[in-house]
């Protein structure tokens, strides 16, 4: 944990953010794998907000920033905890105060939680339907093909058994 102060009592420093983006999003570039870092500088005075704000532009992800949020993510007694920052609340300030240690605090930027889909425009949600059908689809042929497959082996079977 690097902090830089300044004279007026505020400081700047970097925080990481590690990304969790399970649904599908706009950007100009491929993010690479689900699970990856990022970080941001920041001061003491810099927002959920700006923070969010800020990440997305440097991964050059074109949604809504209101789709998303940052959280905090603790490790205790073997399972990860959860916590929805306020829009309101720096960041920089709480890793301060956790000390540098990963286990205690990290920050995870992923999408609101199922029950936040108002942040969607009405073709954003018509997308992912879309793409939920698809996979939908893609599944059951999947699951109509093996089961397939097990008929012809039966159907096989009971042949030889026959004969």
């Amino acid at each position: 944990l690097v902090l830089n102060s300044a004279p007026d009592g505020s400081f700047t420093g970097f925080i990481k953010v590690h990304l969790r983006l399970s649904r599908p999003v706009t950007v100009v570039e491929a993010l690479g794998s689900e699970g990856c870092r990022g970080g941001t500088d920041c001061d003491s005075a810099t927002t959920t907000r700006e923070v969010i704000q800020g990440l997305l532009k440097k991964f050059m992800v074109l949604d809504n920033p209101g789709k998303f949020a940052l959280y905090r993510q603790a490790h205790r007694d073997g399972q990860d905890l959860f916590q929805k920052l306020p829009l309101c609340e720096c960041p920089l300030l709480l890793r301060l105060l956790a000390g540098p240690d990963p286990q205690l605090l990290r920050f995870v930027l992923k999408e609101k939680e199922t029950g936040e889909w108002h942040a969607f425009s009405v073709p954003e949600l018509q997308n992912f339907l879309m793409i939920l059908e698809k996979e939908e689809a893609e599944r059951v042929r999947a699951v109509e093909e093996k089961y397939s497959l097990h008929r012809q082996k039966l159907q096989q079977a009971i042949e030889q058994y026959d004969s």
